[in-house]
């Protein structure tokens, strides 16, 4: 990590135009470290665009920013500008992901592109195309990399009021993905992190309000809904749920609305992993939880074309979604001693 950051300390001595990408269907980690390492490097002079390869969810709208992300799939027009702004760059920042696969149409484009290429990023097992990697599967978020990078190119930021947007989009990002700081990769370095963050004068409280406690109504009834129809599954101390097409379009569901919902299936008294199907355009949707020792990224990579953290993982499937389900359902018993020695 710190031969990258050298690396890159010296690549960014002199200006240049930026790219700056992150995953499909981008969550508050993915976001707010891409905008809050833009600020970063708009304020030491460099020319920055933005580039989400899909929308993003309503409830990172506030994120200081977000007006100058571009959305790839949005239209014809849009597209076109983004693939310019690629070819002229000559950085490409991939936040937040280790596949190239994960930008969906915009993959192709930056795998051709030119232009040196940094991964920052905390998933397993990352693919070769990055020219400078910094990598840490420990760390709790990628926006707790980016506040690392930035402290070791200035140590002086997070000092007053003036670094508030840039502290909200990392708390954002490491608040998220830490489950508002009770999963293990809770470290005492996220803790001095945020700690450092907050010489800003930040509000905390208002990054989580946001981000959790500005539903529509239509999102509740949505979870209400899923959670109506949730199956448990004792022998294997598992809990699955399901939202079909339909229920979407019934729930006037948009982007981010399912997110957060697989976490309820946790809740249920000596369930130790939770699944959640969503019936998509052209495939099936998976997220899955996982409490403990028992990994559901290696479910998801073994049979859904899956990836991510032991405990927070997903996939996709081309099957329809009854199909799907009994995929699921016919791996459990390989996995049953696994689940319920968990503790």
């Amino acid at each position: 990590m710190n031969q990258a950051i050298d690396a890159l300390r010296d690549l960014l001595s002199q200006p240049q135009r930026i790219i700056i990408t992150m995953h499909r269907d981008p969550d508050a980690d993915a976001l707010g470290s891409s905008l809050g390492w833009a600020l970063f490097l708009r304020r030491q002079g460099h020319q920055v665009t933005v580039i989400s390869p899909t929308d993003y969810p309503n409830n990172l709208r506030w994120l200081p920013g977000i007006e100058t992300v571009m959305v790839y799939e949005e239209s014809g027009a849009s597209r076109k500008i983004c693939q310019q702004h690629i070819e002229q760059a000559t950085l490409i920042c991939c936040l937040d992901f280790s596949a190239l696969s994960r930008l969906k149409d915009l993959g192709k484009v930056v795998q051709e592109a030119t232009a040196t290429k940094l991964l920052v990023d905390h998933h397993l097992e990352p693919e070769q195309f990055a020219d400078l990697m910094v990598w840490d599967t420990n760390a709790a978020a990628t926006a707790q990399l980016i506040y690392q990078i930035i402290k070791a190119l200035d140590p002086n930021l997070f000092q007053n009021e003036q670094d508030i947007p840039l502290a909200e989009c990392l708390y954002a990002g490491i608040m998220t993905d830490t489950g508002s700081f009770r999963h293990a990769s809770t470290t005492p370095e996220v803790h001095l992190a945020v700690a450092d963050m907050m010489h800003t004068g930040f509000e905390l409280n208002r990054v989580h309000r946001l981000i959790f406690d500005s539903s529509p109504l239509s999102r509740l009834q949505l979870l209400g809904h899923a959670l109506s129809k949730i199956h448990v599954l004792p022998e294997y101390r598992t809990s699955y749920m399901t939202l079909t097409a339909a229920d979407l379009e019934l729930y006037s569901s948009s982007v981010g609305d399912t997110d957060g919902i697989v976490n309820y299936g946790l809740q249920v008294e000596d369930v130790v992993m939770s699944a959640l199907f969503i019936e998509r355009k052209d495939e099936v949707k998976i997220s899955f939880r996982s409490a403990g020792d028992f990994s559901v990224r290696d479910l998801a990579h073994a049979y859904f074309n899956g990836g991510g953290h032991k405990n927070a993982s997903g996939g996709r499937t081309t099957l329809s979604l009854a199909e799907t389900v009994q995929s699921f359902l016919a791996v459990l018993p390989e996995y049953q001693a696994q689940l319920q020695s968990v503790r």
